[in-house]
């Protein structure tokens, strides 16, 4: 696999913090438990030099940096994890409502591919969010390119898959704006897309797994999503036409 970057990419989106929200550091260890020896008890300053957090918990719980998460990381170059989020003030859907996203970054090594679908888990249970996904970074750049918009953002999106659209015409918040190659969805996001549907979604459901609130985490290609791989591209595409929703392709 030829991947510029060599890196697993975690994406979550969640309703915003509210006054003192255990969120933060309920993702931060839930993360650690997901990743076995993981330790996130590093940031950084402005110059990018590496500064250890001897009280980590209370300084995540205290420090609403951008109105959600700091920066966190562990303290190995070679297999570098790296966690932070923030308050957006754009909204997921067209009721416009600022979110929460929190965003991770796993090796694309051994390791990472198989903790992948736990640590996924452990952000979205932790945010309690509505979905979110991880995908290695090339790839997960080229679905950000199906988002189109004859006016904010021409184009065409590569590979022929189909074009999502902006969250505006998004109807709620719990309708996934994209796909990736582990997918989580809340129990309400589930429902908002129509997953799981026994008579089709059998392929799916083998490399499924349900989350302790109900929702689901759903792996759409045994291997990490290449989409040099045909097999890996259709698999992606027949995603998209199996939930038209996603992306706000379909009216409710």
């Amino acid at each position: 696999m030829a991947f510029g970057r060599n890196e697993i990419t975690i994406s979550v989106y969640a309703p915003a913090l509210k006054g003192d929200d255990g969120r933060p550091l309920a993702i931060v260890r839930g993360m650690e438990r997901a990743l076995p020896g993981l330790r996130l008890e590093w940031t950084t300053s402005e110059k990018e030099d590496l500064i250890p957090l001897p009280h980590r918990d209370d300084w995540v719980a205290s420090n609403r940096t951008d109105g959600g998460l700091p920066f966190l990381c562990n303290d190995d170059d070679d297999h570098l994890v790296t966690i932070s989020g923030w308050e957006n003030p754009n909204g997921l859907a067209e009721d416009g409502a600022p979110h929460f996203e929190t965003h991770a970054q796993l090796p694309l090594d051994a390791n990472g591919i198989a903790a992948a679908a736990d640590v996924l888990t452990a952000i979205g249970e932790g945010a309690r969010a509505y979905w979110g996904h991880a995908t290695p970074f090339n790839t997960a750049v080229e679905i950000s390119r199906q988002t189109v918009d004859p006016v904010r953002k021409p184009g065409v999106p590569p590979r022929g898959l189909p074009a999502l659209r902006f969250p505006d015409y998004i109807r709620s918040p719990e309708i996934p704006r994209r796909l990736g190659w582990l997918n989580y969805w809340s129990a309400a996001a589930a429902q908002a897309i129509g997953f799981p549907d026994p008579a089709r979604d059998a392929d799916l459901l083998a490399r499924s797994r349900r989350t302790a609130t109900g929702g689901w985490v759903v792996q759409l290609t045994d291997a990490p999503l290449d989409l040099d791989n045909p097999a890996h591209l259709d698999a992606l595409k027949r995603a998209y036409e199996r939930f038209p929703k996603i992306g706000g392709r379909a009216a409710p």
